[in-house]
């Protein structure tokens, strides 16, 4: 019996699919009726030329398919029994300027321990021995960037619910600082490290033979266990390793979410897409105040906890059950795992597949670990936004701090009370993204159809951010007094979401459009250095606050955000 694609290309329906022998959950190529493209048939077939779609490169291929947009549902249902007509499509397409990268970039994400061009060579001599496994068509219906525009919306939402689930552990905690600070007898700079434990996060690997899904799947399954012994913790020692380990399993969709949509979405639309995950990603630690002050208020500190298993635990069920892989080189290589079973035909590859065979381990790890360390130090416009975006979510773990010395200790707000506050972030951040909409729509779309775009055309919101940041910073600074209006900081903490939303969105898409066949290890790099900053401010934001005075702290970080202002300007 048929199920819906995203039931069977989910979690669970790929172990029921695994489980049952593949007996259950069949794929089109194993159903009766299915036509087999003729090239697939044996190994005598006539190899693919190196300029047809098969033997193009992955970035160049998927960047054309997606720009095609999804087809219609008749015109899918007839894609798996055709055979692409190749003599039309032997024509070299030319590189356009999504698929630049600088020469350093190449030098860098191409190196692997061993002679470059002694791999190359027996990449280029496995590939002309074997058939390469490609899409049917460019109506393929299981390429992501031809699902139905529902199902990618769909997609999208999941992949922006799992990156909030997993974020507003990081806050959530945060009203149960002092909790924890007089239950287990220590400072709370001490109870801060529960924090700075979690945001401290590690990018695990992308393989084709492992996909996306399965990893965060697996990974949070984790994250969601541990959180029984985090509540259940009676001093600081167990306390701070589980929430390493939970920030640390938990880093998958924070690192690579932005890569899964740009798998389902061409360019653009990916500007829209990449907002509303980056809406996702700052109300999750934003929210988090404001359930945990109202959670700990009632019930202590472990309630914050406890929510965060719920919440994390039911978006789990919920994701395990429907959430499709995302990734194009996964999905061929499970492909081409079917045909090698349906035809006997061990010749059946796909080029990641190859690439990934001809790469030792040592290799494997240096592309998938080590290549987000050296990309945030090498490429300089990685570096620079890095620490833009990494300023920004220190300034948020500021906010949390210094919004406990302005609403509780200067305007006398409780524990629930203050939570709320967060929430002015919340509205400057849904204000930005639909003040972002239509410069999205009627700006920078009709580029991508006339074919002017050039990543660059991605920083202009930027300018705007770059001026609103710092201003916001003095605003909520010097309005924090006692005798100043609560709302006055409030509006203040709105315009920094607009200023923070406007920076998040130009960095991240055009770090992607810079480096378009290495977006997860861009977007890893990114995150891995935003966490690691955003771990550090809670540490002395605190004190920071009390020594100096919430104004002339903020002022400081204030006059580095203005230094800093140039950045999108000169890139």
């Amino acid at each position: 019996m048929p199920v819906p694609d995203f039931v069977r290309d989910s979690f669970v329906g790929q172990v029921i699919y695994y489980a049952s022998g593949r007996r259950l959950f069949r794929y089109p190529e194993e159903r009766p009726g299915f036509v087999l493209p003729p090239r697939y048939l044996s190994n005598s077939n006539e190899k693919p030329s190196r300029d047809s779609p098969a033997s193009q490169p992955r970035d160049r291929r998927d960047s054309a398919l997606s720009q095609r947009g999804p087809r219609s549902g008749s015109d899918r249902s007839q894609t798996l029994a055709e055979e692409p007509s190749h003599r039309d499509s032997k024509r070299k397409r030319p590189a356009g300027p999504l698929e630049r990268e600088s020469s350093q970039a190449r030098e860098l994400l191409h190196v692997h321990g061993r002679d470059a061009a002694e791999i190359e060579k027996a990449e280029e001599r496995e590939i002309e021995s074997s058939t390469i496994v490609d899409w049917y068509g460019p109506d393929d219906p299981e390429y992501p960037g031809n699902w139905s525009f529902l199902k990618r919306s769909f997609v999208t939402f999941q992949i922006g619910w799992l990156t909030f689930a997993i974020y507003i552990g990081s806050a959530l905690y945060a009203p149960g600082i002092q909790d924890i600070s007089q239950k287990f007898g220590i400072s709370p700079v001490a109870a801060s490290l529960g924090i700075t434990m979690f945001m401290i996060l590690s990018p695990l690997s992308e393989i084709p033979q492992f996909g996306r899904s399965p990893v965060y799947m697996v990974t949070m399954l984790i994250f969601v266990l541990l959180q029984i012994p985090t509540a259940l913790a009676k001093n600081l020692g167990a306390l701070l390793p589980l929430r390493f380990f939970a920030g640390f399993v938990g880093s998958p969709p924070l690192a690579t979410g932005g890569a899964s949509l740009a798998d389902m979405w061409p360019p653009a639309d990916r500007v829209v897409v990449i907002g509303v995950w980056s809406l996702a990603a700052m109300c999750g630690p934003v929210l988090g105040p404001t359930l945990g002050g109202f959670a700990t208020q009632a019930e202590g500190w472990t309630w914050t906890i406890w929510i965060l298993l719920w919440l994390s635990g039911t978006s789990w069920v919920f994701l395990a059950l429907t959430m499709p892989e995302t990734s194009s080189q996964a999905i061929l290589y499970r492909r081409a795992v079917r045909l090698r079973r349906l035809t006997g035909n061990p010749d059946l590859k796909t080029q990641a597949e190859i690439e990934a065979a001809n790469m030792t381990m040592n290799e494997v790890a240096m592309m998938t670990l080590v290549r987000p360390f050296l990309l945030g130090f090498r490429e300089p416009i990685v570096i620079f936004w890095n620490f833009y975006l990494g300023m920004i979510y220190g300034i948020l773990y500021c906010f949390i701090a210094s919004f406990d010395v302005v609403f509780i200790e200067h305007h006398h707000f409780n524990l629930a009370q203050n939570g709320l506050a967060f929430l002015g972030i919340v509205v400057g951040g849904v204000i930005a993204f639909f003040g972002f909409l239509p410069w999205a729509l009627f700006s920078l779309k009709p580029k991508f159809a006339n074919g002017t775009f050039v990543p660059e055309d991605r920083l202009p919101p930027a300018f705007f951010g770059a001026f609103f940041f710092p201003a916001s910073l003095f605003w909520f600074g010097w309005t924090s007094a006692a005798s100043v209006p609560w709302i006055l900081p409030i509006l203040a903490s709105g315009l920094w979401a607009i200023g923070a939303f406007y920076l998040f969105q130009a960095g991240m898409n055009y770090l992607a459009d810079c480096y378009p066949r290495y977006v997860a290890s861009v977007l890893a790099s990114n995150d891995l250095f935003r966490s690691s900053i955003g771990a550090a401010f809670p540490l002395f934001s605190t004190a920071f606050f009390h020594n100096l005075g919430v104004g002339p702290a903020l002022s400081i970080i204030g006059g580095i955000a203005i230094a800093m202002l140039p950045v999108p300007f000169l890139l």
